[in-house]
C-alpha cells in the first residue's frame, strides 16, 4: 500500500513537499523504482519524477527541471518529492508508485503497478 501526503493550496512560486510511505508486504520498498505522476483536471496523466532502488539515479521531466526533487528513506519506506518554484501549471493529483519492470521504463506510466491514493495540489496565480 502507498500512502501519499503533503499536497495542499499554495502561491506561484511557494514550496510544497509530497510524501509517499509505502507499507504492507506487498512490495520490498528498498527494491523498487519508484515514481510521482500528476493528473491535471481534464488532462491524462503524466510523469514527474523517478528515482532508482538506492536513491542514486533520479530522473524529472522537462518541466519540473531544477524545481522539483525527488529522494528516498529506504529504512522508513518513503519517496519525497520537493517542490519549489511552483507554477499554476503544477495544480493536479499527484500520485507515488511502483515502477514493475526497471530503469529503463521510469517514464512509462503502464509499467507502474502500485498507485497511492494521490494528493492534491493547487497552485494560484
Amino acid at each position: 500500500q502507498l500512502q501519499a501526503s503533503g499536497g495542499g493550496l499554495v502561491q506561484a512560486g511557494g514550496s510544497l513537499t509530497l510524501s509517499c510511505v509505502a507499507s504492507g508486504r506487498t512490495f520490498t520498498f528498498k527494491n523498487a523504482v519508484m515514481g510521482w505522476f500528476r493528473q491535471a483536471p481534464g488532462k491524462a496523466r503524466e510523469f514527474v519524477a523517478g528515482i532508482g532502488w538506492t536513491g542514486d539515479r533520479t530522473y524529472n521531466t522537462h518541466s519540473v527541471k531544477g524545481r522539483f526533487t525527488i529522494s528516498r528513506d529506504n529504512p522508513g519506506n518513503t519517496v519525497t518529492l520537493q517542490m519549489s518554484s511552483l507554477k499554476p501549471e503544477d495544480t493536479g493529483v499527484y500520485y507515488c508508485a511502483r515502477q514493475r519492470s526497471g530503469w529503463k521504463a521510469v517514464t512509462d506510466g503502464t509499467q507502474y503497478d502500485y498507485w497511492g491514493q494521490g494528493t492534491q495540489v493547487t497552485v494560484s496565480s
